[in-house]
């Protein structure tokens, strides 16, 4: 029997399982499903070219000659069918989030775009532009590595962009700058965007507020620098994050200026023009403390917010962000976008993916339906 060939369509079929099943436990099989499925539940494609390779090098090494080899052959097809249905999930999220777009923001706003075949089909995993040039290791603080930035900015630096700024994830104890979102931060880049990816301080170290303290210093280091790399700090000013990230950038968003979020630069403007979490956890801090909960937070004149999740997050379950999304929706006179994207995992912003790609068109437009706004005030 060809034994390789076999071990490759087991564990294929293995991940197919962690991609279309939501696992919770036991703690090993969960570790295992949750770091193999938020990877090829993006990028399955890289799986069938495996399948397809690994068949057609056993066929031409003539290891497939008994009953058996050609069972394994016929049900490699099961994985293969599988690892096309996770791909047209990936394919829906165009769909949700046009229909997001237009429930929020008014019909129209949703337009359908071709997604970049190429990117997701044969270069998911590389995020780099050759346009886009990244300023690296800027310091924002007296934090050590703790308080640098990136900037991401268009090689030609044209005047007047606008600003986002995004906090990378890992439960406040974990993560790094230059690790997530990096498609979203390229992508805007490339459109003459400044972007700035930041570290802050960590558990169990520091716990709140000092890691929304860190992300008050970067808003207010934006505003001072991001001049100097072609942004206009007064246009608009973006705030984003990624899980834990999200959280942070959720409680930055209802907090602008607010004194005790701010020592020493109480007189900087921490306010931002709107907010993105993605697949964010935005509930009540570790210290159970009601006030580091963004749903405690919610106030009328609250910027607009995208959220965005998946309907099969492992690790934070829909009903945390929809919290959010209603009580901003019941106070705030401001937008809110909410898109539950089919099929996705927690941390789908790592790669270039149909699901990613269709949420960053979104969140393209959505950034210019509130920057429309804002120029209309």
């Amino acid at each position: 029997m060809a034994v390789g060939y076999l071990v490759t369509v087991v564990l294929a079929a293995l991940i197919a399982v962690f991609c279309l099943v939501v696992i919770r436990g036991p703690k090993l099989l969960f570790y295992f499903s949750y770091r193999l499925g938020l990877v090829f539940n993006e990028v399955p494609f890289l799986v069938i070219y495996a399948l397809v390779a690994s068949t057609a090098l056993a066929f031409a090494e003539g290891d497939i000659v008994t009953t058996a080899d050609r069972v394994v052959v016929g049900l490699a097809v099961a994985p293969a069918a599988a690892f096309v249905v996770v791909a047209r999930r990936g394919m829906r999220a165009a769909s949700a989030v046009g229909l997001a777009l237009n429930e929020a923001l008014g019909a129209g706003t949703g337009t359908r775009r071709r997604p970049p075949l190429a990117r997701i089909l044969l270069r998911p995993v590389f995020r780099r532009r050759s346009d886009v040039r990244r300023v690296g290791n800027l310091g924002y603080g007296d934090a050590g590595r703790r308080n640098l930035l990136d900037v991401y900015h268009h090689r030609s630096r044209p005047e007047g962009g606008s600003i986002l700024i995004h906090f990378h994830g890992g439960h406040y104890d974990q993560g790094r700058k230059n690790t997530q979102s990096l498609p979203l931060l390229y992508r805007l880049a490339s459109q003459g965007w400044v972007c700035v990816s930041a570290n802050y301080r960590l558990r169990p170290a520091f716990s709140h507020p000092y890691h929304l303290i860190d992300a008050k210093k970067v808003i207010a280091w934006v505003r001072e620098h991001a001049k100097e790399y072609g942004a206009d700090p007064e246009a608009a000013v973006f705030v984003s994050g990624s899980s834990a990230g999200g959280h942070m950038a959720a409680l930055a968003a209802l907090t602008p200026n607010e004194p005790a979020y701010q020592p020493g630069f109480e007189e900087a403007d921490t306010s931002v023009t709107a907010a993105i979490a993605l697949n964010g956890y935005l509930g009540v801090y570790f210290d159970g403390d009601p006030a580091t909960s963004p749903v405690n937070l919610v106030r009328a004149d609250a910027p607009p917010f995208l959220i965005a999740h998946g309907d099969l997050d492992e690790l934070v379950e829909t009903e945390n962000p929809k919290a959010l999304v209603n009580a901003l929706r019941s106070v705030s006179t401001s937008p809110v976008v909410y898109v539950e994207l089919p099929g996705g995992h927690h941390a789908f912003d790592l790669f270039h993916s149909f699901r990613f790609e269709a949420l960053i068109d979104g969140i393209e437009e959505f950034a210019a339906w509130v920057k429309a706004g804002k120029r209309a005030i």
